[in-house]
């Protein structure tokens, strides 16, 4: 699916679906061109080179299979490698999708094969404001980037509240699914700071005016993405530290309740080796044992044994082991 924005000043914006005449509609003076690919056909694809006559280096960055973040220079343009993040639960985890942007001194083309609310976000904008594109490709290019990053401090509010969850799971009664949801989000933000880097590392490039598509004042809107990220990496090593502590928690709490059944156990194991002494004891084999023929030693055994029993509950009770 191809959906393109045209704005031209004193028209407003025009909304072309389907291919159209793009390498025209570029030519217009002091127009602005927007073309997003969702999906992309084989035929659809053929404008990147046909219309906009893109490098083949970077057509093949676009149709391979998850690039990393990057930025490449160009004779009129730039290239950029974006990744958009979704959370969907515990389950399903963080997904990512790739996201890649032609920027040009007045067209903006974005080619991606994820469908995602950000750019039903944008699509309404771009329809009901005109200033998204009549600004300019680079404030546009910041107004999708913007988004894109916006997405991610919802997925990291998503993912705060899941590591609450945890939290409080942690210490309640935690069990299995516990210690598996602790692995889970930890490898999520994990995730999350590994996308989001390289990303921070683009957007400073993006903030210091070193390319001639972004002009002097859009740098200063990139720089304050670049801070939203800084923010989004803190708040990630602080989820991530919780986590952590909550893991120790967790096998902290798994070794209290073992110890404390060890406990148990060897307390009624001391119970009964005495008795069980006895029993041994009296039930050797040998035919001159004093006390087997006294007509009251079954019942001296067993309070004998009962009063051992009792003798060691009630040093154990002052000792306070139970």
């Amino acid at each position: 699916m191809i959906r393109a924005y045209h704005f031209v000043p004193d028209e407003g914006v025009t909304v072309y679906d389907g291919i159209a005449d793009f390498d025209r509609l570029c030519a217009v003076e002091n127009s602005f061109l927007w073309v997003d690919l969702c999906k992309p056909t084989d035929d659809e694809s053929f404008i990147l080179t046909h219309d906009f006559k893109f490098h083949p280096l970077a057509i093949e960055d676009v149709i391979s299979e998850k690039p990393r973040t990057k930025i490449d220079i160009y004779d009129n343009y730039l290239f950029l490698v974006f990744q958009v993040v979704d959370y969907v639960g515990r389950e399903e985890g963080l997904k990512s999708g790739e996201i890649d942007l032609f920027l040009s001194s007045n067209s903006l083309v974005t080619v991606h094969y994820d469908e995602h609310r950000v750019f039903d976000f944008l699509y309404h904008r771009a329809e009901r404001d005109e200033r998204l594109i009549g600004r300019g490709a680079d404030f546009l290019l910041h107004a999708v980037v913007d988004t894109i990053v916006d997405n991610y401090n919802a997925t990291l509010d998503i993912l705060e509240y899941e590591v609450d969850q945890v939290e409080e799971d942690v210490l309640g009664e935690p069990d299995e699914d516990t210690i598996k949801s602790i692995f889970t989000l930890r490898r999520d933000i994990v995730h999350l700071k590994r996308i989001a880097l390289p990303q921070r590392e683009l957007l400073s490039r993006l903030s210091r005016e070193e390319f001639d598509q972004i002009g002097k004042t859009a740098s200063v809107y990139f720089s304050d993405i670049y801070d939203h990220l800084v923010r989004i990496n803190d708040i990630a090593d602080f989820h991530r530290e919780i986590l952590n502590s909550s893991l120790e928690v967790y096998f902290s709490s798994v070794s209290t309740k073992t110890n404390e059944i060890i406990k148990v156990l060897t307390i009624f194991t001391v119970f009964f080796i005495p008795p069980t002494f006895l029993v041994g004891l009296w039930g050797m084999n040998f035919r001159l044992m004093p006390e087997l023929d006294w007509e009251y030693g079954y019942w001296l055994a067993l309070g004998l044994m009962a009063a051992i029993v009792f003798g060691l509950a009630v040093y154990f009770r002052k000792k306070k082991w139970i």
